[in-house]
C-alpha cells in the first residue's frame, strides 16, 4: 500500500519525464540459479547472486520457501546489493526454494526459482562381503551397495588392489545406474577381489567399499547357454528437450551375447546416436520430440536370444512463444495483454502483480494467458509478472503499465510553424497535443472558427486537411485541445507557392558506344523553392560520385541536363529525370538505345573432325542492336602463339550462317575453336573455347633438315639431325628413318630411331675406316606410314685420339700471378691422329699432382698465357693434343717459380708544384718487405678528368717532370713496378686548373695523419711546403 501512494504522489513526476527515458521498471540482469552445496565442504558460506538495473535503482528481498526472510532475525543471512550470503550452512534449516524480489518507484519484479540442496555420500560399511563362487564359464553380478548419498554418482572397479581400473569390454560391463560389475562369462583369470569405488562429484567425494572375492568353483565348467539379460533400461523413461539421455543394457551369457538396438516403430535410429565400446549403452544426445518412443535392446549368442525394451517419453520445460511488453495506456483506458509458452506438458499460467499474485475481480479478468483490466485508473500502474508453469519449471515475462493522466500540453508536440504547398495542392496540418485522456480538437484561422466543407476536412485524429489550396489559404491556424482536465492552444502558419513543371524532358536517343551525349531536363519553379535533380537508370539512382568516369550533372539551378561521356552497351535502358523540392516531385522519362559490337557466340562445338579438317556449329550471341553481318573462326594449339585465324568452306561467314568446315589443319594436333562474330560498329568479343580436341592421325609430310654428324670414337658413324617438331609428327609412333652408304657405294644401309625426341644417331662397325665419308639421308614415319626423306649430306666417320705428345714444352714466369707455357706443333698424319688443338695442364707441389687447372686452346697455337696464380709458388706444366676422340698423351712436364708479390706499399709523400704547363712531382722511395719483389720504377698515371684516356708514364727515379696544358683539372696516381707485377697505388691527386690556382705559392698533397704537421722537403726542381690533412 505504501508503495501505491508514492505512485500517486509521483506520478506526475513520472509522466512528464517518460518520453525522456529518466525512469524505467526493474530488470534483472541475474537471476539466481540452482545450487548444489558439498556437505563436508570447509567452506562457510553459500551465495545466491541477484541483480538487477531501473531507474531509481532497485532495491532487493529475498523469499525462502515463499515466505520473506527476515535479515533482522537471523544473523545468518546477509544482503549486500542483491546478492544473498548464507554463513554457517544447516541442511535442515536452509535446504529449499529461493526468489529474489527487486523493486523501484515503479513496481517490483519476482526472479526465478533456485532450488539450493546439500550434496554428501557417507562410508561404506567395514564390513566383510562374502564370497562369490561360479564355474568357469557361468556369468556373475558383483553387487556394489553404495552408502547413503545425495547427488549424481560415478562408478568403478579395481581388481587385486590394481590402481587400475577394471577395463570394460564385451565380457565386462559397470552399470552407472546400479553401480555392480557384471562379468557375462567368467574365466580363470577373473578369480581375484574386486572393490567398488563411488564417486559423488557434487560432494566432492569418493568412496571405497570393501573387496568382495571371486573365486572359481571345482565341480565343472558351465554349458553354453542362451543370454540372460542382467542390465535393463527401465520400461517408461522421462526425458527433457535437449538433454543426453543413456540407457544400459547388458547380458550374461556363454558365449558372451553380442548386443543391438532397434526401435520398435521400425524407423531408422538417429545419425546422432553414439554407442559404447560393447554396445552395452546407447546414447541420444540432443534429445528431441522426435526421438520418443520404443527402443528395444537385443542380446544373443549361438544358443539364443534375449529382448529388453522401454519407452522414452519426451517432456519440455515452458518456453516463451508470446510476452508481454510495457505498456502506457490514458486512465480510463481498458488493458488486454497475452502471453503464450510451448511446452509439454502444456503450461498453466499465473499473473503477478508488483510480486504479488494477481486475482481476477471486478475490473480485473483472469483466463489462462491473458489478463483483462477495464476502465484503468493510477492504481493500476506497476510491474505486472506472467508465469507460465508446467512440472518441471516456471518461468517469468516481466512488463510495465504505467497509466497516464494529464492536461492537453503542446511542448513536446508543437503545430508545424510554417506548412508549405503549392497552389492546387493538398496539405495536412497535425495537431497531437499530448493528453490523457485525449483531447477534443477544433481549429480556427485567425479569428475564425473553421467547419468542415467540401475542401476543408476535420480529421479523426484531430489534423486539419485542406484540398485544392489556393492562394487565398495563407495565414496562421490555430489547434484547440481540450480534456476533463484542461485547455490548450497552438498556432502555425499556412504558406501556399508557386507549382514546378519541367519545361524541357529528356528525348529517346539512339546512340554507338564510345559516343557522348547529353539528356536534357530543365524546369521552371518558384523562385524561393530549392529544386533538386535526381538522375536514375532502369530503376536504380545513378551516384554521379561513383560513376564519374561517365555521368555527369551540368547546367545551372534550373537545368539538370545529365552528360554520359564515352558511353557503354550496358548503359543502354530507361533514364528517369526527378525533380525535387521540399514540396513535390516531378519527374520524366526517356530511353536511350546504345548499338555496338555484337556479344560473344554462344555453345561452340566441334561436330566432326578428321586429319585436317573440323566441322563446327555456333550460336549467335547478342547482337548490341546492330544486326550480325559476319562471322570469323579461329583456332588455337599447344604450339601456336595466342590465337590464329583459319580457312573455312565456305570462306565467307555470313551472319545468318551458324555452322562451317575448319580446313588446312596439322594431323595428330590438339585443336581448340572459337568464332567471333562482326557488324556495321564493329568486331566483338570472342566466344569461349570449344573442347580440346585431337586431328586424325596420318604419315608424316615433312623430312628432317640440317643434316649434319662427325666426330664420335673410332669405327663410328655419328649423324644428326633437326628433330621434327610435335605439331608435324602427325601420329603416334612417331621415328626417323637413317639411311646411309660409303661415298662411291650402290648400297644403303637402312635404321630406324624410335625416339620422338631424337635428333643423334650412332652406327658402329669395326669395318669402319677413320675420317671416311658417307653419303646420308634421314627421313620420318610413324604409325601411319613412311614419310618424305631429307637432301642427301656428306658426314665423316670418327677419328682415334692424338698418338703423338708435343715437345719442346717450356714455361717461364712474367709476374707474381702471371706464366707463359709454349711447345712445338705436332706434324700429325692419319695413322698419329688429327690435331684439332692443345689442352694445357698445370698444379703446384701441394696439390700432389692432381690437376689444378685445365685451359684448351684450338688450332696452330702454340703458347698459353696463365694468370691468377700465386705469388713466389712453384708450377708444373705439361701439354697434350686433343680432337673429337678425345686427348692424346701428355708432355714431360716442365716448372717455374712465379715471381715474389708486387709491394703493397703506395708512394708516399707526394708533393708537386705548378708552373705554367709544366709540373713537378716527387714522392718517397718505396721500401718493400722481404716476401716482396724489389721496386724496379714507377709509374705515373694522369688523366683530364675520370672519363678521359688515361695516360701513363714510366720513370726509375722518384720525381718526374710533365709537360701538359693545364686548361681542366688532372687526376694523377703513382704505382710502383716490379718483377711481381705493379705494385699499390698512391691516393688520387687532384691537379686544379691553372686559372683556379691563388696567389699563396707552392702546394703539396697532405701526408697521411702520422706525419709531423710540417715536412720541409728539397727537390731538385723546387722547395715546397706540405700542407696538413
Amino acid at each position: 500500500m505504501r508503495l501505491l501512494w508514492k505512485l500517486i504522489i509521483l506520478l506526475p513526476l513520472i509522466n512528464s519525464c517518460a518520453g525522456e527515458g529518466r525512469w524505467s521498471r526493474p530488470t534483472f540482469t541475474q537471476e539466481p540459479q540452482d545450487v548444489i552445496f558439498p556437505l563436508d565442504l570447509s567452506r562457510s558460506e553459500i551465495i545466491l547472486n541477484c541483480a538487477a538495473h531501473g531507474s531509481p535503482s532497485p532495491h532487493y528481498r529475498w523469499k525462502q520457501n515463499g515466505t520473506d526472510i527476515d535479515f533482522t532475525r537471523n544473523y545468518r543471512y546477509k544482503l549486500n546489493g542483491g546478492r544473498l550470503a548464507i554463513s554457517s550452512p544447516h541442511t535442515d534449516q536452509d535446504i529449499g526454494t529461493y526468489q529474489c524480489l527487486a523493486t523501484n518507484l515503479l513496481g517490483t519484479i519476482l526472479s526465478r526459482r533456485a532450488k539450493l540442496q546439500f550434496a554428501y555420500i557417507e562410508d561404506f560399511e567395514t564390513k566383510t562381503r562374502s564370497t562369490v563362487s561360479v564355474r568357469e564359464g557361468q556369468g556373475v553380478v558383483l553387487l556394489c551397495g553404495p552408502p547413503p548419498h545425495f547427488g549424481d554418482l560415478s562408478y568403478a572397479w579395481t581388481f587385486n588392489d590394481n590402481p587400475l581400473y577394471v577395463q570394460e569390454g564385451n565380457r565386462r560391463f559397470v552399470s552407472q545406474e546400479t553401480g555392480n560389475l557384471y562379468i557375462a562369462k567368467v574365466e580363470p583369470s577373473d578369480v581375484g577381489n574386486y572393490t567398488c569405488f563411488v564417486t559423488n562429484k557434487e560432494a566432492q567425494r569418493s568412496v571405497q567399499g570393501p573387496p568382495t572375492p571371486l573365486v572359481q568353483r571345482t565341480d565343472g565348467v558351465m554349458g553354453e547357454y542362451e543370454p540372460k539379460i542382467e542390465v535393463r533400461f527401465p520400461e517408461t523413461i522421462q526425458a527433457a528437450k535437449d538433454s543426453s539421455v543413456k540407457l544400459e543394457c547388458f547380458a550374461l551369457g556363454n558365449p558372451v551375447p553380442d548386443i543391438s538396438w532397434r526401435r520398435l516403430d521400425g524407423s531408422p535410429l538417429p545419425g546422432k546416436i553414439k554407442y559404447s565400446k560393447s554396445q552395452a549403452i546407447l546414447e541420444i544426445p540432443n534429445f528431441q520430440q522426435e526421438d520418443e518412443g520404443f527402443y528395444e535392446c537385443l542380446a544373443g549368442n549361438l544358443r539364443g536370444r534375449n529382448l529388453a525394451k522401454g519407452q522414452l517419453i519426451f517432456y519440455a520445460p515452458p518456453e516463451w512463444e508470446q510476452k508481454i511488453q510495457n505498456t502506457y495506456l490514458s486512465i480510463y483506458d481498458n488493458l488486454y495483454w497475452e502471453c503464450k509458452a510451448s511446452g509439454k506438458p502444456k503450461p498453466w499460467y499465473t499473473w503477478l502483480k508488483n510480486g504479488e499474485r494477481l486475482n481476477s475481480e471486478e475490473r480485473i479478468q483472469i483466463e489462462n494467458g491473458t489478463l483483462t483490466i477495464m476502465m484503468l485508473n493510477v492504481s493500476d500502474s506497476g510491474v505486472y509478472q506472467c508465469a507460465a508453469e508446467n512440472k518441471y519449471q516456471i518461468i517469468y515475462a516481466n512488463a510495465e503499465l504505467r497509466v497516464l493522466a494529464s492536461a492537453p500540453d503542446f511542448s513536446k508536440s508543437p503545430i508545424k510553424k510554417n506548412s508549405i504547398v503549392q497552389v492546387s495542392g493538398d496539405i495536412v496540418i497535425e495537431c497531437k497535443p499530448n493528453a490523457f485522456p485525449r483531447a477534443a480538437i477544433s481549429w480556427k484561422r485567425g479569428t475564425e472558427s473553421l467547419r468542415q466543407s467540401k475542401r476543408v476536412f476535420l480529421l479523426e485524429d484531430g489534423s486539419l486537411k485542406i484540398h485544392n489550396v489556393t492562394r487565398s489559404d495563407a495565414g496562421p491556424y490555430t489547434c484547440i485541445a481540450t480534456n476533463q482536465l484542461g485547455i490548450a492552444k497552438n498556432t502555425g502558419s499556412l504558406i501556399v507557392k508557386e507549382r514546378t513543371i519541367i519545361t524541357v524532358p529528356p528525348s529517346k536517343m539512339d546512340v554507338t558506344v564510345g559516343e557522348s551525349i547529353v539528356l536534357p531536363c530543365q524546369v521552371s519553379h518558384d523562385p524561393t523553392i530549392e529544386v533538386v535533380f535526381v538522375w536514375s537508370f532502369n530503376g536504380d539512382i545513378i551516384d554521379l560520385q561513383k560513376r564519374a568516369a561517365h555521368f555527369e550533372r551540368i547546367g545551372g539551378e534550373s537545368v539538370g541536363d545529365l552528360m554520359i561521356r564515352n558511353i557503354q552497351l550496358s548503359h543502354s535502358g530507361k533514364y528517369l529525370c526527378t525533380v525535387q523540392t521540399t514540396l513535390e516531385h516531378l519527374s520524366a522519362a526517356a530511353d536511350i538505345i546504345v548499338r555496338g559490337p555484337p556479344g560473344p557466340p554462344e555453345d561452340v562445338r566441334v561436330e566432326h573432325i578428321s586429319s585436317t579438317t573440323s566441322q563446327i556449329s555456333w550460336r549467335p550471341g547478342p547482337d548490341n542492336n546492330s544486326p550480325i553481318q559476319i562471322f570469323t573462326v579461329q583456332t588455337r594449339t599447344p604450339f601456336s602463339v595466342g590465337w590464329q585465324a583459319v580457312a573455312t568452306v565456305p570462306e565467307i561467314l555470313s551472319g545468318q550462317t551458324y555452322n562451317a568446315t575448319v580446313v588446312g589443319l596439322s594431323s595428330w594436333v590438339e585443336y581448340e575453336f572459337r568464332v567471333l562474330a562482326g557488324n556495321s560498329i564493329g568486331i566483338g568479343e570472342p566466344s569461349k573455347p570449344s573442347e580440346l580436341l585431337r586431328t586424325k592421325a596420318s604419315a608424316p609430310v615433312v623430312a628432317p633438315v640440317n643434316i649434319n654428324g662427325g666426330g664420335g670414337g673410332p669405327y663410328e658413324l655419328v649423324v644428326t639431325w633437326e628433330s621434327i617438331p610435335e605439331e608435324l609428327q602427325n601420329g603416334e609412333g612417331f621415328g626417323y628413318i637413317v639411311m646411309f652408304r660409303p661415298v662411291g657405294s650402290t648400297t644403303w644401309t637402312k635404321e630406324r630411331v624410335a625416339l620422338v625426341d631424337s635428333s643423334r644417331f650412332v652406327y658402329r662397325n669395326d669395318s669402319i675406316a677413320p675420317l671416311s665419308p658417307f653419303e646420308v639421308k634421314v627421313g620420318v614415319y610413324n604409325n601411319e606410314g613412311e614419310g618424305p626423306l631429307s637432301t642427301m649430306s656428306i658426314v665423316y666417320s670418327g677419328e682415334d685420339e692424338p698418338q703423338l705428345a708435343p715437345r719442346g714444352t717450356s714455361v717461364q714466369s712474367f709476374s707474381a700471378s702471371e706464366m707463359e707455357v709454349s711447345w712445338n706443333a705436332i706434324a700429325w698424319n692419319r695413322n698419329t691422329g688429327r690435331v684439332l688443338g692443345y689442352e694445357v695442364l698445370y698444379w703446384t707441389d701441394d696439390s700432389k699432382g692432381s690437376t689444378i687447372g685445365k685451359i684448351r686452346v684450338s688450332g696452330n697455337v702454340t703458347t698459353k698465357n696463365i694468370t691468377g696464380l700465386k705469388a713466389n709458388t712453384i708450377y708444373f706444366a705439361s701439354v697434350r693434343a686433343y680432337n673429337t676422340a678425345g686427348t692424346g698423351p701428355t708432355s714431360l712436364p716442365v716448372n717455374v717459380t712465379t715471381k715474389k708479390s708486387p709491394p703493397s706499399q703506395p708512394p708516399a709523400n707526394i708533393a708537386w708544384k705548378l708552373s705554367n704547363s709544366k709540373l713537378c712531382l716527387n714522392w718517397e722511395h718505396v721500401k718493400t718487405m722481404e716476401n716482396e719483389s724489389e721496386v724496379l720504377g714507377y709509374k705515373i698515371l694522369y688523366r683530364q678528368n675520370r672519363q678521359s684516356k688515361t695516360h701513363i708514364l714510366e720513370t726509375n727515379n722518384t720525381s718526374a717532370e710533365l709537360l701538359v696544358p693545364f686548361e681542366e683539372d688532372y687526376l694523377i696516381e703513382i704505382r710502383t713496378v716490379s718483377d711481381g707485377g705493379d705494385g699499390s697505388s698512391s691516393e688520387e691527386i687532384r691537379i686544379p686548373k691553372m686559372s683556379s690556382l691563388s696567389s699563396r705559392g707552392n702546394h703539396v698533397i697532405e701526408p697521411n695523419a702520422h706525419f709531423l704537421p710540417v715536412v720541409v722537403v728539397t727537390f731538385y726542381c723546387f722547395a715546397i711546403e706540405p700542407l696538413i690533412r
